[in-house]
């Protein structure tokens, strides 16, 4: 009897120390089937505006990396609008390589920090002309290059600025349409360069690409945030005194603000092949723009505030923010042994 009960009451014990360990809610709703988490591995090629006007893609950068090891990184482009360009992706990853021994005890899969440095390209500096398209770039190049490397997978090219370099890349080889998928946070990086993003949306309704104006907010309006959940107790609790890459952040920025990292959220959990469906990046509908194209849904019961779509992310927030937190563990944290139980039976 022993020998068949003991798995059930392990399990069981295993499940109940887990969750004391992270503080989750044992009534928190179930995670999204699918996703990097999940062992689906994918592309990615991230556009940052880094060291612009806004720290927080600071923030969502050493996010990202700490997420290294569940995707095959395949870019790091710097982008417009304002001041940001690729030294502050390396700074970064500077950052990263301070941690890098201690990451790996956690996954052999952490790429190395040479590997990554050249993997940061310079894209654009300057918005878009009017026309929404200008010249090529070594990031624009990048895009088009990855996008026709022999992988039958899609290439996710997650958007945290302005979307100049993918709109000069779809310009320049419009064939690559069929290759990458676009998560694009729109709002304030639109205005930064309507023109590049109004020659995607117009001339490209083909492209897949969600556009989120709005959902993202949920990154750090809304949901629970309660105890050491809260944007700034978090932080203060979890990031800070975190290794290199937890210091970056709080020199950076002293709360969660993040932005940008719902893109890396929808990859991490749920079914990128669906952006209507739960992930923790949000949930998106269609509009009839064109057969691949999403944007914030208008459910009045999914705003947070007067932010459409939000509550498709920050329902997730407990989840994100437990798992953020592990990972900001491995920079100061050896993995724990394992344990081999054994077993023996008496005969009478």
């Amino acid at each position: 009897m022993l020998r068949r009960m003991l798995p059930l009451w392990f399990t069981g014990i295993a499940g109940v120390l887990s969750l004391a360990s992270t503080g989750q809610s044992t009534d928190a709703p179930a995670a999204p089937p699918g996703g990097a988490l999940a062992e689906q591995r994918f592309r990615v090629i991230v556009s940052s505006d880094i060291g612009g006007s806004d720290p927080d893609d600071f923030q969502s950068m050493v996010h990202f990396l700490l997420y290294a090891d569940v995707f095959d990184i395949e870019g790091l482009i710097s982008s417009p609008p304002y001041k940001g360009r690729a030294r502050h992706i390396l700074e970064v990853i500077d950052a990263y390589e301070k941690d890098y021994q201690n990451l790996k005890l956690h996954s052999s899969n952490y790429p190395t920090p040479g590997s990554l440095r050249r993997l940061t390209k310079q894209g654009a500096i300057d918005a878009a002309p009017e026309a929404g398209f200008s010249r090529p770039t070594e990031g624009s190049r990048w895009i088009i290059q990855r996008a026709k490397a022999d992988d039958d997978r899609p290439l996710y090219v997650l958007v945290w600025g302005s979307i100049t370099d993918v709109a000069q890349a779809v310009h320049d080889d419009p064939s690559i349409k069929k290759k990458i998928r676009v998560y694009y946070i729109g709002s304030w990086n639109t205005k930064s360069d309507p023109a590049a993003r109004d020659y995607v949306h117009d001339q490209h309704p083909d492209l897949w690409l969600i556009e989120a104006n709005t959902t993202f907010r949920g990154m750090y309006v809304g949901g629970t945030q309660g105890g050491d959940l809260s944007n700034e107790a978090f932080v203060a609790q979890h990031v800070k005194s975190h290794g290199a890459l937890g210091d970056l952040y709080v020199a950076k920025k002293r709360d969660i603000k993040m932005g940008d990292t719902p893109s890396v959220l929808y990859l991490l959990r749920g079914d990128p092949d669906d952006p209507s469906g739960e992930s923790w990046g949000g949930s998106f509908v269609q509009t009839g723009h064109g057969p691949h194209y999403w944007t914030d849904g208008p459910d009045p019961a999914l705003r947070e505030g007067k932010y459409a779509g939000a509550k498709t992310v920050n329902r997730w927030r407990e989840q994100y923010l437990r798992d953020w937190q592990k990972r900001m563990d491995r920079t100061i944290e050896s993995p724990p042994p394992s344990i081999t139980l054994e077993i023996r039976s008496e005969t009478r």
